[in-house]
């Protein structure tokens, strides 16, 4: 059995290397991975931006950095010329013995104040060990936007190795290899497992690649697997019923799409609404996924909770599965 299952597997990634959309969505991961790492700050980044003149106050310079990210220049007309870009930089010009601000007139007034505030800080020579405030943690060491990207990008993956079953099954009917199953010694149990390994490998393989790629490496990674297996889980039974069901890959990816809109309705009711509005959406699988990656990715979680989640998670899969299972069989057939 598990020969055969080998077998089936190494077809599908033959196949999947040589076709252009199932080698798009083997690499996605990645792609995700260093874009969210690109694109979203850390939890220490701050939002406000100064350009200063190089050379002219090194002290100046070094006490700004404590609180804003510097940008140095040679000159003035490259500060100014620095200002007027796309994005929101204030520039801190010498002008005799004091300093003004140059902005280009559409900054928001925080970022202003922000800047103003630190210019006085700097010449009045108060510094952060002068004051009286005592800093208290929360723990919040993951930064929210990163984290929740992050998320979302997982539970995207595994609806992606749905969709790459889908494709797999799509190309057996094209090869009209898919009905001749029924008079090959691999049973249709057989040929499931097989052409699940490939979706699942994925799921397992974005996962880890996003996980190293962002740098979430000291999480539970044993917590993170279990709950991805289950999640899964869905994507494989909605990927090989539209995979039986549909005529080509267009149709078949379209339609595998649908199930962005539970993923999405799941996030947007953990992340937006008040605690009266959940028990509506405890029907959905993603909704039980996303909180138990989302304490995974926070470090919080414990088994009994993780547990918990997944087991949710199975039993709506079993009921999705009692459904689709009659027409999977009939499309075997």
């Amino acid at each position: 059995m598990l020969k055969k299952i080998w077998t089936i597997f190494k077809r599908d990634l033959k196949v999947n290397v040589k076709d252009f959309i199932s080698l798009y969505i083997l690499i996605m991961p990645i792609l995700f991975g260093v874009l969210i790492n690109i694109f979203t700050p850390g939890i220490n980044d701050t939002t406000v931006n100064l350009a200063l003149l190089e050379g002219e106050n090194k002290e100046q310079i070094t006490y700004l950095k404590q609180f804003a990210d510097i940008e140095v220049f040679e000159s003035e007309n490259e500060i100014r010329n620095r200002v007027e870009g796309r994005d929101s930089i204030i520039g801190i010009i010498p002008e005799d013995d004091a300093y003004y601000l140059l902005t280009q007139g559409n900054e928001s007034e925080a970022v202003i104040d922000y800047a103003k505030l630190l210019n006085g800080l700097y010449e009045s020579d108060i510094n952060a060990k002068d004051t009286n405030a005592e800093l208290i943690e929360l723990g919040q060491t993951v930064p929210p936007l990163k984290k929740s990207l992050v998320n979302v990008a997982i539970l995207f993956i595994s609806i992606l190795g749905g969709m790459l079953i889908a494709l797999n099954m799509v190309e057996e009917k094209v090869d009209n290899t898919l009905s001749a199953i029924n008079v090959t010694p691999t049973s249709r149990t057989t040929f499931i497992l097989g052409k699940s390994v490939m979706g699942v490998l994925l799921t397992i393989f974005g996962t880890a690649a996003i996980i190293l790629i962002i740098g979430f490496g000291g999480i539970n990674i044993l917590q993170m697997i279990l709950i991805i297996l289950v999640t899964s889980l869905l994507s494989v039974l909605v990927g090989f019923i539209q995979g039986v069901t549909n005529k080509d890959i267009i149709s078949a990816a379209g339609s595998i799409k649908m199930l962005f809109l539970p993923l999405i309705a799941g996030v947007l009711a953990i992340e937006i609404l008040t605690d009266k509005w959940q028990p509506f959406f405890y029907w959905d699988p993603f909704y039980w996924a996303y909180k138990g990656t989302d304490m995974i990715l926070s470090e919080s979680g414990t088994w009994t909770q993780i547990l918990s989640y997944s087991g949710i998670v199975l039993v709506l899969c079993g009921i999705v599965y009692a459904v689709l299972a009659p027409r999977i069989r009939k499309g075997l057939e």
